[in-house]
């Protein structure tokens, strides 16, 4: 059985989109039959093989398309830029051009029963086939028993049509229907939107658990109660007679406008959800794990308690651990030992002081770790031998708050995500000799946030390795970073947004890491201020602007990397300047004649010194405006 009908009942109003944000512009056809590379022979789908007792052929498997590749079909070929009215039109167009129009094979397949048949004719106008039974007979059914003579009165009674949505293409190894199965896919999305009256949609990446858990759970909540709202609405407007003007259908009309109202309130919270960058600004936040977990604080008896995750122990794990770790950390004091199963319940369970080890093995976690208080989290082993990996694709991995957080010792896998593999939104993290293997975004060090991060190594990351937001620290020190998009991004904000002329400026030691292989830059300067046509050496020499604070070197570093470092001081040190200038002249309009020194006394303390840049496909440095 073809779970086709279970998935497009979870699909969301808004799969396609009229934007040009996937389009191909280098695309000069117009019939949408260009999906594969014609230079491959053979089928290009994979086979998806029937179960059950009936020996049915066995079908393509086209029902786990990517959004993207969905999205690209959508906009390009199946609706462009049509209106609602003109779905089934554009739909009808986009068919009679792809679909085979006769002698191929196809599961119809009902609630009720699976059975192969053949096409003998398309209506498309109708998106209906006309077909006939595949002899002998073969049936799975569900809930009942059909003979041949059974489904041969079933078609006389339909004229021997049936929908196309639900004809599956029987596998062919030739790669002739490619087209045909992936046409009758799509078909199944945009016939599920048109028969509910929906509007296009804008995005698919619900299915995808490319948003949080939070915030799936409360659309589909609304998307329940919008759909069991209007199912009372209708009840009542069936219910209203057309002439009558009796004091009873004017109260049933007066109930129908609170209804419609409560309808159209939901509609308007679901739209938030489905816009991507609505969902962002008004509805993830809100969602997000992190926003509503506080800190505990101490705990109310005092004292720390140590947390030990591990699925199973032994004996002599357990006398390692103390001799080893506990022993010497905890000298002289009194503690209590909890053992929990997953780190994520360690943490949840922690107190202010409270210390996380986790014992050799490899967790899986389905939600964020938010660390909202100030505890220590410790690998008891080598990071590839401490494995957290986290299966869901919404939510972000790890988000710390926490005043003073160490991490240590731990190795994150990450499998796409909203936000990075590791967030510092507030507060103090200290991470050491851990493995960060991303997958969407890298680490991110958000406004006022501080972050060390020693020894660690962090690699495949489709953004930046390692985004630095302006007013924050960032201290890294013998760290890889290899891999990704962009090895480091750093924020200098636009001087404009920060009217209160406080956390300008980043404070970035950042000694003997070595970043390599990146796709674009090694480090990349982001400056959304405007720099018009002043010299840069002007300006630091105008402004009194402290030399970068540079640190004593163990290492031999090859001269083109000392040039590098030297290059990106000076563009820190010179932006640093700049912005001092500025607000100098903005006190100025604001009538501020005399500013408190300590407005303006704040500096950019870098100390980039020994940095290795090795085969960033961009180079070492450069400059964003």
């Amino acid at each position: 059985m073809h779970p086709s009908s279970k998935l497009y009942i979870n699909l969301t109003d808004t799969l396609f989109s009229n934007t040009g944000l996937f389009q191909n512009e280098e695309d000069d056809g117009d019939s949408g039959t260009d999906y594969f590379n014609p230079d491959m022979a053979g089928t290009q789908l994979q086979r998806d093989e029937c179960v059950g007792d009936a020996s049915l052929p066995d079908t393509f498997q086209t029902n786990e398309l990517l959004y993207y590749e969905r999205f690209k079909a959508y906009q390009d070929y199946t609706l462009g830029d049509c209106k609602t009215s003109e779905v089934k039109a554009f739909t009808a167009d986009y068919l009679e051009k792809v679909l085979e129009p006769c002698d191929w094979q196809a599961q119809w397949c009902t609630d009720v029963f699976d059975v192969p048949v053949e096409m003998a004719d398309v209506n498309y106008k109708e998106l209906k086939a006309k077909v006939k039974l595949v002899v002998p007979l073969q049936c799975e059914t569900r809930g009942c028993e059909l003979t041949e003579a059974a489904m041969n009165t079933l078609l006389e009674a339909t004229l021997h049509k049936v929908p196309l949505q639900e004809l599956h293409v029987v596998f062919d190894e030739s790669g002739d229907f490619d087209q045909t199965a992936l046409a009758l896919e799509h078909l199944r999305a945009v016939k599920y939107f048109f028969l509910c009256g929906c509007q296009p949609c804008r995005f698919y990446d619900i299915l995808e658990d490319r948003v949080p858990a939070g915030l799936v759970t409360e659309y589909y909540s609304l998307l329940a109660r919008c759909s069991q709202k209007f199912q009372e609405f209708s009840s009542l407007r069936n219910g209203i007679s057309s002439d009558s003007e009796s004091e009873l259908d004017n109260v049933s009309m007066v109930e129908g406008l609170r209804m419609y109202e409560q309808m159209e309130a939901l509609k308007r919270k679901l739209r938030i959800i489905e816009n991507p960058l609505l969902r962002y600004v008004l509805g993830y936040k809100v969602n997000s794990r992190q926003q509503a977990c506080r800190a505990k604080g101490p705990r109310v008896s005092g004292g720390r308690m140590v947390h030990v995750v591990s699925v199973s122990t032994t004996v002599s794990q357990l006398q390692s651990l103390m001799a080893d770790k506990l022993g010497p950390k905890f000298s002289g004091e009194e503690f209590e030992i909890h053992f929990h199963s997953e780190p994520l319940l360690a943490v949840s369970a922690c107190y202010e002081g409270d210390v996380v080890i986790i014992l050799q093995g490899h967790y899986t976690v389905t939600s964020s770790i938010s660390i909202p208080d100030s505890i220590s989290v410790e690998g008891f082993g080598l990071p590839d031998e401490v494995v957290i990996e986290k299966k869901n694709k919404g939510d972000s991995f790890v988000a710390s708050t926490g005043a003073d957080v160490k991490v240590s010792n731990v190795k994150f896998i990450q499998h796409d995500a909203v936000e990075g593999i590791l967030c510092v939104h507030q507060g103090k993290l200290e991470m050491e000799n851990c493995v960060l293997q991303c997958e969407t975004t890298g680490v991110i060090v958000r406004t006022s946030a501080h972050l060390t991060m020693n020894t660690c190594d962090l690699y495949g990351s489709k953004g930046s390795g390692v985004e630095i937001y302006p007013g924050s620290v960032c201290s890294m020190v013998g760290n890889g970073i290899h891999h990704c998009k962009e090895g480091i991004l750093i924020k200098l904000g636009d001087l404009k947004f920060y009217w209160s002329f406080t956390n300008l400026y980043i404070t970035i030691p950042m000694v003997n890491n070595v970043i390599h292989n990146n796709k674009g830059y090694g480090v990349i300067l982001q400056l959304d201020i405007e720099e018009g046509n002043e010299d840069m050496k002007a300006v630091v020499d105008d402004c009194s602007v402290k030399e970068p604070v540079s640190c004593s070197s163990c290492y031999a570093v090859p001269p083109e990397f000392t040039e590098c470092n030297d290059a990106i001081k000076r563009e820190l040190v010179a932006t640093s300047a700049k912005k001092q200038r500025r607000q100098k002249s903005m006190l100025k309009e604001l009538g501020v004649t005399q500013a408190d020194d300590n407005l303006l006394s704040q500096e950019m303390f870098v100390s980039i010194q020994d940095n290795q840049f090795r085969r960033n496909g961009m180079g070492s440095f450069g400059t964003l405006y």
